[in-house]
Order: structure tokens, then sequence, then C-alpha cells
């Protein structure tokens, strides 16, 4: 038996001229529909001539079909559509914008009911309706149908758009203005093309099994990294952008240096308090009950071995955003410490280029270039003193080549790629150049883009540390370098966010080995903005990067923006009041206004109770 033939939807035709345009298609069987009996639809222009067409050509024609209930019209086995077409969708007469849009939200519900699981729904609008940037003009917001908004409610995303070019269609009429038999214009209209997105994601909690010296122990992960631990994007089977550029910039890097790679000894967790790095940065991790480890054991140092398991409950994450205890433990935040490490055991070949690279682990902000958790390759480099500013150089002009190769590849412009000295950025970094900074002095920022910062372009840091080997005679030279920034700017992601995606579509776009501009499957993703308010506890600082940790942690990484927009200290009482807007947005699934509003609830709740303020 060959493939079954597609199964086409149409809903709503007015005179079949577009479903009878369709009947032709090759492996289609086509199911045209409309919401008026026979007799109704019959007496309109043309439209017994297209209805004896369609059956003529083994088409179903079916009357009477309400659109928000499709499921009732069509028995189990034939219930499955691969694609849904609705041209023009409108309530008749005089009906407004709230109406229609109630009438996309039945339709939309109810498409999710038989729409095969990579089905499409088509969605033609006249111009102006849609309310998408797309739109030229674009009608304002509260104005128009709100479609992408609408269709996120029943777990659909806007994947393509573009002009519905009624000319090109055979025979194909418009009919139906205002319910009358009338055409309508349909000049700038686009279609819009709607695909499932993933479900949301429910973690529970985890627990992570790690080798500790001779022991293995387990610690909870925090709930916020769920998601983000042993996704093995950087493992050999793995087709991620992120390993791509890995393995490009090696093999460049093995062109001048002899290379050795060294990432899989290297430690998930570290003891005690990084030196330098506010405490607030850090993912503090407890041990499982009774499972510390003596001191002979951790000078043994740590494998990144982890095994993960699941928890039924949720537990309270509070405490690990205070002062460690000596016996906690914290998630690294950089591969700086443990290429330290090796390097005063001895076990490092000067003039061998030291390969290392990892996720690492920072509480940040919420910015569009500021991640909790990103992968990094810190190359280390031990050369004779007086000739480390020579090294920095080829170095970097390594990384400038391949950089430029990658980037050509994909966009066909050469990125500027250069060093910034430390002095020209002052107090205005991103959240990953001022980490960085927090871990030790830095020679050059390595930063790509006709900009420096802060939009994001600071990738890398240059460093040379001549304090640490026995030998006088050599200085160690290392280069940081963010490797899901680089896939970022490299292939025109806009959002961190995308790099951790479950959705398939991602990945499908990088083949393994190949670098590609990528093609968002999720477009003009609707925002929803609310606003908390609170009163601060007297005498106390307030944390606000715990506040957009939580945030993070609550919303599932779904809060794209957190912005202050009062500060009050209220007279005689001097109590402070503090007011943010928040902002949630999902740049790979559906995100549907009721679903914000509870994330909303949820964040004002956890607040209060994490942060000890008082809401107003």
């Amino acid at each position: 038996m060959g493939p079954q033939p597609r199964r086409v939807l149409l809903l709503g035709e007015g005179n079949f001229s577009f479903a009878a345009a369709l009947s032709g298609a090759r492996a289609t069987h086509v199911v045209a529909t409309c919401y008026e009996s026979e007799e109704e639809a019959a007496g309109r222009g043309g439209a017994a001539r297209s209805i004896r067409r369609l059956r003529d050509s083994g088409a179903e024609v079916v009357f009477s079909v309400d659109c928000t209930k499709l499921k009732e019209h069509f028995v189990p086995g034939k219930r499955e559509f691969d694609r849904i077409y609705f041209n023009f969708p409108h309530c008749g007469r005089k009906a407004g914008v709230v109406k229609n849009r109630q009438l996309l939200a039945g339709f939309f519900h109810s498409c999710a009911e038989v729409l095969a699981q990579e089905g499409e729904i088509h969605v033609a609008l006249c111009n102006g309706q849609g309310g998408t940037p797309a739109d030229q003009p674009r009608r304002e917001w509260h104005n128009s149908w709100q479609i992408v908004a609408v269709a996120a409610g029943a777990g659909f995303i806007l994947s393509h758009v573009h002009p519905f070019k009624a000319e090109t269609i055979e025979g194909y009429k418009c009919t139906g203005y205002r319910s009358q038999d009338k055409s309508f214009c349909v000049e700038g209209a686009l279609n819009h093309i709607f695909t499932q997105s993933t479900a949301p994601l429910c973690f529970t909690p985890m627990s992570c099994q790690t080798q500790l010296g001779s022991q293995k122990v387990s610690f909870r992960v925090p709930q916020v990294l769920v998601d983000k631990i042993n996704r093995g994007f950087l493992e050999v089977n793995s087709s991620h952008p992120v390993r791509t550029i890995k393995e490009k910039l090696s093999a460049g890097l093995s062109q001048a240096f002899p290379l050795q790679n060294i990432s899989s000894c290297l430690p998930l967790l570290h003891q005690g308090h990084p030196g330098g790095v506010c405490h607030s940065n850090i993912f503090w991790i407890t041990l499982s009950p009774g499972e510390a480890p003596g001191t002979e054991k951790m000078s043994q140092g740590l494998a990144d071995a982890v095994l993960c398991s699941h928890f039924g409950q949720d537990t309270d994450e509070n405490g690990q955003e205070g002062c460690p205890a000596p016996e906690q433990f914290y998630l690294r935040p950089s591969l700086l410490p443990p290429a330290q490490a090796i390097i005063k055991k001895g076990a490092f070949s000067p003039g061998t280029l030291q390969v290392l690279s990892g996720p690492v682990f920072r509480k940040c902000r919420i910015a569009p270039h500021s991640m909790p958790a990103f992968h990094e390759m810190l190359v280390v480099l031990a050369v004779s003193r007086g000739t480390e500013n020579s090294c920095v150089q080829m170095l970097v002009e390594n990384i400038k080549t391949t950089m430029n190769s990658l980037h050509q590849g994909t966009s066909g412009v050469k990125p500027s790629i250069s060093l910034q000295e430390p002095t020209s950025f002052g107090t205005d970094l991103s959240d990953f150049a001022a980490f960085e900074r927090q871990l030790g002095e830095i020679q050059h920022f390595l930063c790509v883009g006709t900009e420096p910062e802060p939009p994001g372009s600071c990738v890398g840091v240059i460093r040379a540390a001549p304090g640490e080997l026995k030998s006088h005679e050599l200085v160690v030279v290392s280069a940081s370098l963010n490797l899901d920034l680089l896939a970022m700017l490299l292939c025109g992601i806009s959002d961190w966010r995308m790099l951790w995606t479950w959705d398939r579509r991602f990945l499908r776009q990088f083949p393994e080995g190949e670098l590609r501009l990528f093609k968002s499957f999720s477009l003009y993703p609707p925002s929803y903005v609310h606003d908390v308010s609170f009163w601060l506890p007297d005498g106390q600082d307030f944390d606000e990067v715990a506040f957009h940790t939580l945030a993070r942690r609550v919303s599932g990484e779904m809060v794209v923006s957190i912005q202050l927009r009062d500060n009050f200290q209220q007279p005689g009482t001097g109590r402070r009041s503090l007011c943010y807007r928040v902002t949630f947005q999902s740049c790979d699934r559906a995100l549907g206004c009721r679903e914000a509003a509870e994330m909303q609830r949820h964040l004002r709740e956890e607040i209060q109770q994490h942060l000890g303020v008082t809401l107003r």
C-alpha cells in the first residue's frame, strides 16, 4: 500500500470555489464544509457548479458544520486532518472584533481535537485584522482580532505568514460580505499558518547523583535548572550548534597549537565559596542528608558523571539563597577554577593548548543575553615569559579566522571581531562580562559585532596569569568563550532560550556539523504585561537577582523582562515600596493570557513567601 492521501478540511466555504480549486491536487482528500444548509449554500452564485465538481472528483461536501464543534461532525476514524483551511472567518453581519475573537477562540480549540500531530491550520484574514507586524498598515492591538494570542490559548503558534494571492487560485471568487452573496476586498490579505506547540513543561523536582572521590552523592537540582541539567549538547552524537561551534574552534586552534581535550574530568560541584564572587550569583547546593564527604575524599575531586531522578514533591529552595555553610557546595559557575586546579597539580604540558568545555551555571538578572546556564569553552596555554602578548594575538587571530569562516557560511557577512580593553567598558557590562570580571583580572574582552557592550556582543575574555605556575619562566594564557552567545550571533538566534527548547523543529535546522541561519517556527509570540508592587522589610536591602531567579523558576523561563517602574519611600515612616513591570512571553511554545495570569498570581505568592516582602 502507498502512503495515505493527505486529508484537508475546508471550513466556512461560501461558494465552494476555493475547495473546487484544491480538489484536483494529487494525493489529497478534500472535505469541504460550510455553516449553512445545502439549500442555502446552493443558492449562492456558482456554488452548485463547484459542489458538483467537488463530488465528481471524489471530495466530500458537508453542510451545517459549526467550526467550533468539529469533533461532533466526524466519526472517530475520519476525524484527523493534516491541514485545515478557514478563509476569511467572520461571525456575520456587523459583528465587531470581540465576537470575531471569540469565534476564532472556539475554532482553534475545536481544531485541537481533529488536527494531526504535525498538521497545519491556515487562516486567511483581511489586511489589518490579524494584529501582527505582518499587517501593513498595522491596526492598534485592541482593534485587531489578536489572532496569535487567541491561537496560543488553544496551544497553537504562528509558524508562517504570507500574502493570500486570490488571483493565483483558479476559479476562486471571494463571497460572503456581511453574510450576503457579495464579494469583498482581499487586497493585502494574509494567510496565517499555525502549528501545534509543544505542551507546557511540568518539571518535577530532580535529584542528581555525582561521583565525589570514591563516593556517590546526590543533591537536589535547583528548580530553575531542571530542564538544563544533563542535556548533552556537547556530546559526540549531538548536532546542537554549540557543539558544532566548539568542534570548529578546536579544529582551527589545532592548526596552530598541539591540542588536548580534558573536559571529561571536570567537577560539576565545588565546595566552600568562590573567591571574589557575589553570593547572589551562585547556585548553592546542599548534599542529601548523611552524604557529605570527608576532607580526604574531597581532595580527590568531583567527577562530572551525573545521574538524575525525579521526586514527586517540590521542596523549599529558599535556604539556598543565603550565606553558605562551610560544608555546602555550589554548581560550577566557571571552568576557570578547575583549570587552575589542574595547573597547580602540574598536570599541564607547556606549549600544549588545553581545551575544557561544559555547562556552567550562574544566577543573573533577566535580560536578552543573560543566561542562568550556558556552555563555556576554556582554552589554556602555558608559554614562556615575554611571549604571552604574541601568543594572545596568535590565539585571537585563530579564533577570528574560524569565526569569520563560520559567519560567512551562515549569513555571508563578515563579522567584526575585536579585542576591547577592560577600561573601555567602565561599569556598563553584560552579566557575562561582569561575572568574568569577578573571577579575576581580565586582559581583553573578545567582542563580536560593530558595537561594544551592552548589546550582548562580548562573547569571551582573555587572561594572562604569571603567578599560577611554579615555574617563573612560564605564563598561563587563557581564553574563555561563551558558546551559547556565539551560537546566537552566528545563527541569528535572538532569544537565548531557543537554544534550550525541547521542540524538535530547532535541531532539524542544524544537520550534524552544519551551521545555518535560524528561522523561527514561532512568529510574533504574544506578550502579557503585569505589574507587581510590594513593601520591603524594614532595614533590609532588596536582592534583585533573587527576585529575577524566582521569576524564572515560577514561570519556567517565560518572563522576558522585569523593569523597575517606581521606587517610593513613604513620608514619616520611611518605608520603601517597589513596583516592577513583569512581561511574560515564550519564544518557542504557545503561551495564552490565562496561563500568564496564573504565573503572575503564583509569582506574587512566591515573592511574599521567599523574599519577605509585603504585597500592596
